[in-house]
């Protein structure tokens, strides 16, 4: 059998080599013994990536493996224990982790020393790259497959899973929970003691009871079928908001979506965050630089009237506006619990915060900064191949970004998966119970991993819902003008024109400082879409929904039924 080979380095080429393995112990062999197949540790204290082995339909055949999955394996995500392949990895002593031999196969041996003996198996045919993310990948042939994953294991890393799995991972390879010491007895080395400075270490920690989602053991107390409200449940989420027009609006032409770029990614650009346990205070003083979660009443806060630049105070329309404390946009009622860039956005609006209590985590770091790093180059990267540079003009950046997925389809698949892998990761670090058995009030499998952090998760959509209500304030301040609808990372404008140059302040092609600019990098934005002011009110009135939000649809104006927003 021949084999489409990708050395995930970033300067080597693909290559065909011969696979003489008859079955699938020996093709676990082959890369680690004479292929010599991995990827080099992105961090000091890391180890070597493992080899990734992608199987064709022809491959499973040949192995003894079935093409598709049936109903029931694909619910239980994984053949049979009992089935003959599973059968020859046990006889010749290698292990399947806990998932099983699924679409994603972790194969392995304990590691004797520094030497790593495991191999990641990637099944496209069993549903592997998910079609969401990585759009028709499935479907490619071997040689184009092989250039699409080789892109994304050189820029990224090499896939170990979903990519939000693979997300998780890019964070514990570029930050190991150990590291090596010397040991002076035996003149080798040993793990150290104490966790790598920096890392979120090898041990799960507890949240804060304010961070936990329903179900988790940290609720038991509570009596059956209580609903936390926003003074129990810390509620950090993206936006969900919209309005009706205004008169004004209505006289005008279109209504144009922006959408910020890795808008995520970019809220994680430099945030600190609590790398270990919490810590309950009582009457706490809010120190912008502690990560936490504080329960503090913002209802004070009016956007009628705030500080825009630092001393400068300006009057705003605020019921035009979207809170920038509730995902709904909805002005907050009392008190309720914040994470830390949220309170912090309060006191530089100008308004005093006055925290009943905390949980706030001293152990911190900016642990994600060489995450963003990583992703956000491998995005940068890949845009560029496809003709979208960084250093554009606005009008050349509205021009290259025109169809810029048809240039290399291929490619356009690596800058989605990038995309997933920002997203996923971060709503992993939150995961709920998947089946299982699960029943609220027992642990579940996620809770076992140091990655199992809700307050990060917390923490960066606090910072980029901030980021962006920010922005949008900068450009009612200067302009004049209000959003429409926000979703996440999407913002609908009335425009006269249907360009987002048409009401973005630029001067002599510089943006407003502090609002909107144009542009690939993170946290720059991009056009969403462009539909008519009628569309919006004959879409909103055909589901006699005033407030339905019209930036879920923007982008090619087509709108099957309301939809509720999970």
């Amino acid at each position: 059998m021949t084999a489409r080979v990708v050395n995930s380095r970033p300067s080597s080429a693909r290559t065909d080599l011969d696979v003489p393995a008859k079955s699938i112990p020996a093709l676990v062999d082959w890369p680690l013994k004479e292929a010599r197949l991995g990827q080099p540790k992105l961090s000091g204290p890391g180890k070597d990536g493992d080899p990734l082995i992608v199987l064709t339909e022809a491959a499973l055949q040949r192995y003894g493996l079935p093409v598709a999955l049936t109903d029931e394996e694909k619910l239980a995500g994984r053949i049979p224990e009992g089935h003959k392949v599973i059968k020859q990895l046990a006889r010749a002593d290698w292990k399947l982790t806990k998932r099983g031999f699924g679409p994603w196969a972790r194969i392995y041996r304990p590691a004797q020393g520094s030497e790593r003996n495991c191999v990641q198996l990637c099944i496209p045919s069993w549903n592997a790259l998910d079609s969401r993310h990585w759009g028709e990948a499935a479907q490619l042939p071997a040689a184009e497959l092989a250039r699409l994953l080789g892109v994304y294991a050189s820029r990224v890393m090499t896939p170990r899973g979903s990519t939000a799995v693979t997300g998780l991972e890019l964070m514990t390879a570029l930050h190991p929970p150990t590291y090596a010491v010397r040991d002076e007895a035996t003149g080798g080395f040993r793990k150290a003691d104490s966790k790598n400075p920096g890392s979120l270490g090898e041990h799960p920690v507890d949240c804060a009871p304010c961070e936990a989602p329903d179900g988790h053991p940290l609720l038991n107390d509570l009596p059956r079928f209580h609903v936390r409200g926003p003074a129990e449940k810390l509620l950090e989420e993206a936006y969900d908001w919209a309005r009706p027009l205004t008169d004004d609006e209505c006289m005008r032409r279109n209504l144009v979506g922006i959408d910020v770029n890795m808008a995520f990614a970019a809220g994680a650009n430099g945030l600190i965050v609590g790398l270990g346990e919490p810590t309950h205070v009582k009457q706490p003083v809010f120190d912008p630089k502690l990560p936490g979660s504080w329960l503090v009443d913002l209802s004070h806060v009016d956007l009628a009237r705030v500080k825009v630049a630092k001393d400068k105070w300006t009057d705003l329309d605020a019921g035009l506006l979207p809170s920038p404390f509730t995902p709904k946009g909805e002005r907050p009622e009392g008190p309720a619990w914040y994470a830390t860039p949220t309170v912090a956005y309060a006191v530089e609006l100008g308004y005093d915060v006055a925290p009943l209590e905390a949980y706030v985590r001293y152990d911190n770091g900016r642990y994600l900064d060489a995450w963003y790093n990583r992703l956000r180059d491998a995005y940068l990267a890949t845009m560029a191949d496809l003709g979208v540079d960084a250093d554009l003009t606005p009008a050349d950046f509205l021009a290259a970004m025109d169809g810029y997925k048809d240039r290399d389809p291929e490619l356009a698949i690596v800058v989605s998966a990038i995309k997933a892998t920002v997203k996923g990761s971060l709503g992993k670090l939150r995961e709920r119970p998947r089946g299982e058995g699960w029943k609220p009030g027992q642990p579940w499998r996620a809770l076992s991993r140091p990655t199992w952090r809700p307050d990060i998760r917390a923490a960066v959509i606090s910072r980029t819902r901030i980021n962006l209500h920010r922005k949008i304030v900068k450009h009612a301040a200067f302009t004049g003008h209000y959003p429409v609808a926000i979703l996440s990372d999407c913002v609908v404008y009335a425009s006269n024109g249907p360009s987002p140059l048409d009401f973005l302040p630029y001067r002599e092609g510089k943006p407003l400082p502090g609002g909107f600019k144009l542009g690939i990098n993170p946290g720059l934005v991009k056009h969403e879409g462009t539909q008519t002011v009628l569309w919006g009110e004959e879409v909103r009135e055909r589901f006699n929904a005033p407030e339905l939000n019209l930036a879920r649809y923007i982008k090619d104006g087509t709108v099957t039924d309301v939809d509720n927003g999970e």
